[in-house]
């Protein structure tokens, strides 16, 4: 199948016409408008600094659902005792930047600083948020993701000490559990998101679920000032 190239217009091919890789067009932007079409139609952007804009929509689709988080005994033990203060959006930007460095200094894509400005500027509309995990006034790991409806569709992830950026994903499945949210999805398989629950499932239920998703209110603003994600203590 033939790779489409985006133009201004904000219009996707249908996802079935992706590539077998999950490749399903270049160029385009990421201006609001697009992204929030993208993420609605199971769609999101990977790609390098040196290449255009690469949308991506694999079949499988890796995700996980809120009541799923499998908390292992030694990560329940690091919850009960407390050992992060896990807040929200205190500190969108510098989330995304360490996501971006522990990308740069392992395989694979990184975030591009094209990227980092677009989803800022999605956090600042309210529809990106960071899960922050904080140890003695240090921000010790962290993830960030788009919410729209009923869907967190998770992006990236990062950890300084041992068990951060899982205490982010516990805490963070655990309250959407309670907000009625459908899925937190994944993308695509890690060894990480697969022990904590997170699993594939075809694309074609995959898009069946946001769609159902998108029926339920965004919850959008700054969620560190929503009483729902009040912080945990220390």
């Amino acid at each position: 199948m033939p790779v489409f190239t985006l133009t201004d217009e904000i219009i996707f091919p249908p996802v079935e016409l992706a590539e077998r890789n999950g490749v399903l067009a270049v160029g385009g932007d990421l201006s609001i408008p697009r992204l929030i079409d993208a993420y609605s139609h199971g769609i999101f952007p990977w790609y390098s600094d040196d290449e255009p804009i690469v949308w991506w929509s694999p079949d499988p689709r890796f995700v996980l659902f809120p009541q799923e988080i499998t908390v292992s005994k030694s990560m329940r033990q690091v919850m009960n005792r407390k050992i992060f203060t896990i807040k929200y959006d205190t500190c969108f930007r510098e989330v995304m930047t360490e996501c971006g460095n522990a990308r740069r200094n392992g395989p694979g894509t990184w975030i591009t600083d094209e990227m980092l400005e677009a989803y800022v500027e999605l956090h600042n509309e309210g529809l990106a948020h960071s899960v922050e995990a904080w140890k003695e006034g240090r921000l010790a790991g962290g993830l960030y993701g788009v919410s729209l409806g009923g869907c967190f569709y998770g992006e990236s992830m990062f950890a300084h000490e041992s068990n951060a950026s899982k205490a982010c994903l516990v805490d963070l499945a655990r309250r959407l559990q309670d907000l009625n949210f459908l899925v937190i999805d994944c993308q695509v398989y890690t060894n990480h998101l697969a022990s904590m629950g997170a699993r594939h499932i075809p694309r074609k239920e995959f898009i069946g679920i946001i769609k159902n998703a998108l029926g339920n209110d965004t919850l959008k603003g700054n969620w560190g000032t929503m009483p729902l994600f009040a912080a945990t203590n220390d």
